[in-house]
């Protein structure tokens, strides 16, 4: 959420900002909401300066055995009503402005490209060869099936469209990978933590799903309770209402989940395979600093999630998004995109962003800076450390053979206990 000073000092960022992102929003019914507001608690000051000098006489008069004025006491009577009228209408006012602010998206950071799509998004670095065959690679969903390992046709009977079944060899791979992921990150520094995946409405307001992108989450509505989209929404959360100490700072997280997302509005998109399906795994990395450190912690997040993809020997590019593309709550966002051989295409595998104190300022998650004295809104970051069903997909498409069977990546056969899959006979 947008600091209300913002619009009040510098509407012009504001409009800029939005601009760049391709939004039109009118701003005057917040300003004429927000000038009402400070109109409506200087009158309730003043009431309220009234009111107590008015008991005060009162009370003395009371203390020296005198009846006070009938017409005092009903001035008395008048002014506390209107304060309770006021304060009533000063709630709505605020509630109003609140529901705004919380449906208007983040202001991009100086240096995010300038760009209305996808299509404008910058290549910053490319990583990485694509592996060369001597036949046609096939893709991930059709070598999956003919191993044995993945089954899409009995989880659609099951749950239905867009969600997958793993089976044998796909099971441990699945697992390997979300090891390997948490391991390594823990040697950079991160703190491993599993949290709920079902969360309230609280949570889903403070990393800015809610209230704009109600129709992409799962909810439970007899319990009020939602199913995470990604780690990030409890995670991040851990730290609401809350003042972390300067010390603790960078505090830094890793976080195996399952995910659900109902993918509204991509009908017809990646209908096959482990690409965009309901309930998928991912491993994310989220990052609690200080300001005039977020956007040094981004690129380093940002490495960390490329480490894992270098270690397994994916190809892979690093993408700046592109004002229009970056998600509702980031300033600055990089993809990392790998390298599917049975597509012959990138496809996003991470999205690393910084938040700025967008998130915090919604969560109240703050630091006392020891050098001001005060309590300032923190910095938050996540990215993906990677998407598990995706490096899935990937790995069959880059290590796939040309009898049918894949080879494992050599970091994740420790975990797995096995280095090749082969075709069942």
């Amino acid at each position: 959420m947008l600091d209300i000073k913002l619009f009040r000092e510098n509407i012009d960022v504001v409009k800029e900002g939005l601009k760049k992102r391709n939004q039109d929003i009118n701003l005057d019914q917040l300003m004429d909401w927000d000038n009402t507001r400070r109109s409506i608690i200087t009158e309730i000051e003043q009431f309220r300066l009234k009111r107590n000098t008015d008991s005060e006489t009162v009370g003395k008069l009371k203390r020296e055995g005198k009846e006070p004025e009938k017409e005092l006491l009903e001035e008395l009577e008048q002014l506390r009503a209107r304060i309770q009228e006021k304060e009533k209408f000063l709630l709505n006012i605020e509630n109003q402005i609140e529901d705004f602010l919380m449906r208007i998206p983040n202001i991009p950071d100086e240096t995010t490209p300038v760009g209305k799509s996808d299509k404008d998004n910058v290549v910053v670095r490319v990583v990485g060869e694509p592996p060369k065959f001597s036949f046609k690679p096939k893709h991930h969903w059709e070598i999956g099936e003919k191993l044995g390992i993945l089954d899409f046709e009995r989880a659609s009977k099951i749950s239905g469209s867009r969600f997958s079944l793993l089976k044998n060899e796909g099971c441990a791979l699945e697992r390997a990978i979300i090891s390997f992921f948490l391991d390594t990150h823990k040697q950079n520094g991160y703190q491993e933590i599993m949290t709920p995946y079902l969360v309230n409405r609280a949570s889903m307001r403070g990393t800015g799903q809610l209230p704009k992108f109600e129709e992409d989450l799962f909810r439970c509505p007899d319990d009020e309770l939602y199913l995470i989209p990604t780690a990030e929404v409890s995670v991040t959360n851990l730290h609401r209402d809350e003042v972390l100490d300067e010390k603790q700072l960078p505090v830094k997280y890793a976080s195996y989940s399952a995910c659900f997302r109902r993918e509204a509005g991509s009908y017809g998109k990646d209908t096959k395979g482990l690409i965009r399906n309901h309930q998928f795994n991912k491993v994310e990395l989220v990052k609690f600093v200080k300001p005039e450190d977020s956007a040094k912690e981004l690129e380093l997040l940002t490495n960390d999630a490329e480490k894992v993809l270098q270690l397994l020997g994916i190809p892979y590019r690093v993408m700046a998004l592109c004002s229009g593309d970056i998600g509702f709550s980031s300033t600055k966002t990089y993809d990392l995109e790998a390298w599917m051989s049975g597509e012959g295409m990138y496809r996003e595998i991470s999205s690393c962003s910084n938040f700025k104190d967008f998130q915090a300022r919604r969560m109240n998650c703050k630091y006392k800076n020891t050098a001001t004295k005060k309590r300032e809104f923190v910095h938050t970051l996540n990215g993906s450390g990677v998407a598990v069903g995706r490096t899935f997909a990937t790995i069959l498409e880059n290590y796939q053979q040309e009898d049918g069977s894949v080879i494992i990546p050599e970091v994740l056969r420790k975990y797995t206990g096995f280095d090749i899959i082969k075709p069942k006979k």
